[in-house]
């Protein structure tokens, strides 16, 4: 998951350095870059009325290019940025659809229940033809929808007894706007009642009512009082422009901010002493000012702060989040993370896309999992200092040029989404060359992998929830890649019906002790070839005397120990062990003599028990290959305490069998370690 979200940064930190190559070619090859202002007087009739139609300023009265260049300068400053933006907006001649309603509950759902959006909706009468056109009407969608007005069509054919009651009993259009200016407030509806229609006098009539929800100011003392007033809004924005009245998108987004940030337009048309404003620092016209606790920001000196929309949408999102916004944005993130997933898996193409719903479903369900206690978290009414003191970081934040830069970057590449396409999958290309390059180097198989190998592996996993015997990774072993890497976790959780089923990873070999076979006394291999060769040249009855009476022993201790097990005693006492061996560290060195070789002798084979782990029974004997441990050789010991060669357990386990060979005990599971019992003291009581 860390490599995810590490990937994830460099390829935000990758877009950002984008970006700004692109902004040095655009001012290498045309010499301006995206904040430079625009003269106004230098652009075509053209040109100046897209930009009225982006802000949305009615200009069908004014046929002069000096009139409409005034409006455009009377309603803000023009950078190239924002000329770029509406010059391409107005090529790509998108069809934007309209809802059709079905009915009186369809209706109220998307029109009388919004509360905070803009509906226009032509009504068609029965037996009646629409109000406007279908060339009209589709001309008025595509100017509407620029500012978030949603259109649609309610024909009463589909719900006459719903116009009826209505009154709706000829074709007209209505408009549902909020009528308070707290958020979910209730929502009214107006008629349309102009004799002449057409696109320029509806949207018109619609700006007009979408004006009347903002305060406007027309003289100094009433600024002056509203600028001092502390009310319940803590973000106001105001307008100090020289219009009739502010600009459609300013009117848009006074209805979609409902309950955040106040809209407050200043006409400044009439004004003849503006002292006031100099006080309060506002020596130009127009100007787009935003109060906050905090102080006074001047919207528009920053990169990317347009005038338009979609520009100021994304400043006062920034500044004022809803949880929704916050909600959204880190769905965006947790997927793009998770998408890394096909990336950085490596091996059969099947492979790659069960990985990738897999993590795609859990970080999904743990998000929304997540986002369910932080709601209830904010619903709680004691937590309205913590609520403000979060916006004010957001407002400190997103008010830096860093913030600009951020907003600037998130509106290009969402305005090119096959830009922002080709970077992730490059990126995701990179990050794919140099995980096989890394795998390659420590030789993992997977990599080579094909689509049959990796289904039949996958079936092997599945098989072995079903046959396999319980598993707990509580207590054994001590050292767990579960707690190095949190993703194991997280794909159990993709599957919570695979939790019913026991699954036994063979990785748990790897933390089992180990160490090596070490004797005490051990001569060098050429002293031990002499010894050998002088044991040989002994007389034979001497070597018949002395294997005949360590049988003798050797029985009767067999003889003894079945009966000492048969009266209760431990299986692994002090002189007995539990591994099916006769020898053990308190048994004479004539005994284990034979138990390492024929070639020693008693005295230079005891073993060095100190290199052995505390809970380990000493044996001398791997019951899976039935020879004694030889000096040097790797010994494994499980959690029951008995002790094998290397080798031998390791294959054992490997091979399903996930249990001791002597008691049974899994091998996965942590035992109560063994203690060997203490020397009695010779000192006898007084």
């Amino acid at each position: 998951m860390w490599v995810k979200l590490c990937c994830l940064l460099l390829y935000f930190l990758a877009l950002f350095v984008l970006a700004r190559v692109f902004e040095a070619v655009a001012w290498y090859e045309s010499g301006f870059l995206a904040t430079q202002l625009v003269d106004p007087v230098a652009l075509s009739f053209r040109k100046l009325r897209t930009i009225l139609e982006c802000r949305g300023l009615g200009h069908s009265g004014l046929p002069e290019k000096k009139d409409v260049r005034e409006l455009v300068e009377k309603s803000g400053d023009l950078m190239e940025g924002e000329l770029y933006s509406a010059l391409k907006e107005e090529e790509a001649s998108e069809s934007v659809s309209s809802t059709n309603f079905s009915g009186e509950m369809h209706f109220y759902e998307l029109v009388e229940d919004t509360k905070d959006g803009i509906w226009l909706v032509q009504v068609i009468a029965n037996d009646r033809s629409p109000l406007v056109g279908k060339v009209h009407w589709e001309k008025m969608v595509k100017k509407v929808s620029r500012f978030g007005i949603r259109t649609g069509t309610f024909n009463c054919s589909s719900d006459p007894r719903y116009c009826r009651r209505r009154g709706w009993l000829k074709s007209t259009l209505i408009m549902s706007v909020p009528q308070t200016s707290t958020s979910k407030g209730k929502v009214m509806l107006k008629e349309y009642s102009g004799r002449k229609i057409e696109v320029e006098h509806i949207f018109k009539w619609i700006t007009a009512h979408a004006a009347s929800r903002i305060k406007t100011i027309y003289n100094s003392e009433h600024l002056k009082e509203e600028w001092n007033k502390s009310d319940q809004y803590r973000v106001k924005i105001y307008l100090f422009a020289n219009l009739d009245q502010p600009p459609a998108f300013f009117s848009a987004l006074s209805v979609k901010f409902t309950g955040r940030v106040e809209f407050i337009f200043v006409n400044v048309e009439n004004w003849d002493n503006k002292s006031y404003m100099a006080e309060i620092g506002i020596y130009k016209t127009p100007s787009y000012i935003l109060r906050t606790p905090e102080g006074i920001y001047r919207y528009g000196n920053n990169t990317g702060e347009f005038i338009s929309l979609r520009a100021m949408d994304s400043f006062l999102r920034s500044l004022q989040p809803e949880v929704n916004d916050l909600f959204v944005l880190s769905l965006v993130l947790v997927n793009l993370m998770a998408w890394m997933d096909l990336f950085i898996t490596q091996g059969a193409t099947i492979k790659r896309f069960v990985v990738l719903i897999s993590t795609l479903g859990t970080y999904n369900s743990l998000l929304i999992i997540s986002w369910l206690p932080v709601l209830g978290f904010l619903q709680l009414p004691y937590l309205d200092s913590f609520y403000e003191y979060s916006l004010k970081l957001f407002r400190y934040s997103n008010t830096t040029t860093l913030a600009s830069w951020v907003r600037a970057d998130w509106m290009f590449y969402s305005s090119h989404p096959a830009l922002f396409l080709s970077t992730y999958l490059g990126h995701g290309l990179l990050i794919d060359y140099f995980e096989k390059k890394r795998r390659r180097n420590n030789n993992t198989d997977e990599v080579n992998a094909n689509n049959l190998e990796w289904l039949s592996s996958l079936w092997d996993w599945y098989t072995s929830y079903l046959f396999h015997p319980i598993a707990s990774f509580q207590h054994f072993p001590f050292d767990s890649d579960w707690d190095e890497d949190p993703d194991l976790f997280l794909e159990r959780l993709a599957f919570p019906d695979l939790w019913l089923h026991p699954l036994i990873p063979t990785d748990y070999i790897k933390n089992l002790p180990m160490w090596r076979f070490k004797c005490l006394g051990v001569h060098s291999d050429e002293e031990m070839l002499e010894t050998f060769q002088d044991s040989e040249s002994d007389s034979d009855s001497e070597n018949k005397e002395v294997f005949s009476s360590e049988k003798e022993v050797s029985e009767d201790d067999e003889l003894n120990t079945f009966h000492r097990r048969r009266e209760g005693e431990p299986r692994c006492g002090a002189e007995t062990c539990s591994c099916a061996n006769k020898y053990c560290h308190r048994e004479p060195y004539e005994r284990k003599a034979r138990s390492y070789g024929s070639y020693s002798t008693a005295g230079d084979m005891e073993p060095d028990w100190s290199a052995w782990p505390s809970e380990m029974l000493h044996c001398t004997e791997c019951v899976v290959c039935l020879e004694n441990f030889a000096n040097g050789c790797l010994l494994v010991g499980l959690p029951c305490g008995h002790v094998f060669h290397q080798n031998c357990i390791v294959m054992w386990l490997a091979g399903g069998r996930h249990c001791c060979p002597v008691c049974r005990w899994a091998s996965y599971k942590k035992k109560h370690p063994y203690t060997h019992p203490q020397p009695l003291s010779n000192d006898t009581p007084s």
